[in-house]
């Protein structure tokens, strides 16, 4: 017996059947209604507050069947218990295909009363814990979708506060005159922005675990461009990277990474006017491992001996790397500089 009254509609054509099956189901506690065909049946269901549902298969009108295919098409009703006759397991079969939750065999001793009981209590109990289970689970939707919208619109403050720093120091770089000075607050700038640039790529990123990095690589490759030609230096860029997504954090040190030896072949590489390709390059070597290389064509430096400038790029770049987990590889090569990274994804 339900710890609760439930409210059951019962669609049959057989008033005698029905009568006894509203007595005996209210002895166990049931509130039982009677619809004597389809279309009352459907028109009780639609004023609300059904629990259960026992459906005939033999009706005045067409069968239970055409009832299941109606409630299939409406959202929110009640679970059906469908019953048909002892030799009728296709139908039974067909009823449970249709979205009967539950069918019993008509027959006219008690067993059919009983077995009709726990069919009814079973459904409800099962209907309670599907809406559970779809509550719950709208919840949890509900919940990431707030969590995806905030963390949008914290990388987007994030970016435009990393941006209005990166103008600031834009502003004190225009405001001095110390070339030195101006040199490493330009670099600053630029190591400002490559962070900024991932957190402008995750706001706008259907999926903030990850960074398209092709796409970031080639947006940071242009401004970087941009901002040294401006500086004065004639090198020209190429990028050449496959699409490829890695975890968000470690998009900022490859971002970082690339900035510095791209910085640095523009300022080095060429001297005295000279003008020169650098190159920045990303592939896939095998699965899960990438390769990230920047190489020129310039006057060369392998890693050895005295830094030109302070220093402070390479001693970066190794720092970056061993964030990945990697270690920076200087190729052995005629001319020019290949910096190399080979790090897992």
């Amino acid at each position: 017996m339900p710890t609760s009254p439930l409210n059951v509609l019962y669609i049959d054509d057989d008033p005698a059947l029905a009568r006894l099956v509203q007595k005996a189901l209210g002895r166990r506690g049931y509130n039982v209604e009677h619809a004597p065909d389809a279309e009352q049946g459907h028109a009780r269901i639609e004023q609300g507050g059904i629990d259960v549902v026992i459906l005939d298969h033999h009706l005045p009108t067409g069968t239970g069947l055409d009832v299941l295919a109606t409630l299939s098409t409406r959202t929110d009703v009640p679970p059906v218990v469908y019953v048909t006759g002892a030799v009728e397991t296709r139908i039974a079969v067909q009823a449970l295909k249709a979205g009967a939750m539950d069918y019993v065999p008509k027959t006219v001793d008690a067993e059919f009363l009983e077995l009709l009981s726990s069919a009814i209590d079973q459904a409800a109990d099962k209907a309670r814990l599907m809406r559970a289970k779809e509550k719950a689970e709208r919840e949890v939707r509900e919940a990431r979708d707030r969590a995806e919208i905030l963390l949008a619109e914290v990388n987007h403050r994030v970016a435009n506060s990393l941006a209005m720093v990166a103008a600031l120091v834009r502003m004190q770089t225009n405001a001095i005159a110390d070339k030195t000075a101006k040199a490493a607050l330009g670099e600053t700038q630029a190591r400002i922005l490559a962070i900024a640039g991932v957190h402008r790529r995750l706001y706008t990123s259907d999926d903030v675990r990850v960074v398209e990095i092709d796409e970031y690589l080639k947006g940071l490759a242009s401004e970087l461009a941009i901002s040294m030609q401006e500086a004065g230096h004639q090198a020209h860029l190429r990028v050449d990277v496959d699409p490829m997504s890695v975890p968000t954090d470690r998009a900022v040190p490859i971002g970082v990474i690339v900035t510095e030896l791209v910085t640095n072949a523009f300022k080095y590489a060429y001297p005295d006017g000279a003008t020169g390709q650098v190159r920045v390059m990303l592939s896939l070597l095998k699965p899960g491992i990438a390769t990230l290389a920047v190489e020129d064509d310039g006057i060369g430096w392998r890693g050895e001996g005295m830094a030109q400038g302070t220093g402070l790029g390479a001693r970066i770049v190794k720092a970056m790397a061993t964030t990945l987990g990697a270690t920076p590889l200087y190729g052995q090569q005629d001319k020019g500089t290949r910096v190399a990274i080979e790090f897992a994804i």
